[in-house]
């Protein structure tokens, strides 16, 4: 298997509710406009999908959990600490919830947490030793 990601897929319990957060905070879908399928948004290299979560637990063949922030986070790196700040207050503004402010770590970073409405956790990091590239990519570690 090739070491890399195509799309995340993240099930949601309200399509039209998902879509109009991930549209306010500035992201442009791929996805015809009215789908009631799936909204997929492109990113550097993958995507991100937001699916019903019933349509995809049936997909993959498993019970219909509770959804969200299971045991996973979807990290977003930022080029600086006010931004990092900016984010969470943006993500709250488009009707998302601030798990955490942002504050300093242990390791030398500074990181905060939201929920999407449907409680996925998002990490909103900046990492002053993996500076993001000219097009907002992130490498862990010299590249």
């Amino acid at each position: 298997m090739e070491q890399r990601l195509s799309l995340i897929t993240l099930g949601v319990s309200d399509l039209k509710r998902a879509r109009a957060f991930y549209d306010a905070l500035g992201w442009k879908s791929a996805s015809e406009e009215h789908s009631e399928e799936v909204v997929a948004y492109n990113l550097q290299s993958m995507a991100l999908c937001l699916y019903p979560l019933e349509m995809l637990s049936r997909d993959a063949g498993i019970s219909c959990g509770p959804s969200g922030n299971s045991v996973f986070s979807i990290a977003h790196n930022v080029a600086s600490e006010l931004e990092v700040d900016q984010t969470l207050i943006e993500a709250e503004r488009a009707g998302g919830k601030i798990i955490k402010p942002g504050h300093e770590v242990f390791w030398g970073g500074y990181v905060g947490y939201f929920a999407d409405p449907d409680g996925h956790l998002w990490e909103v990091a900046y990492n002053p030793f993996f500076p993001l590239g000219p097009k907002g990519e992130f490498q862990w570690g010299e590249v």
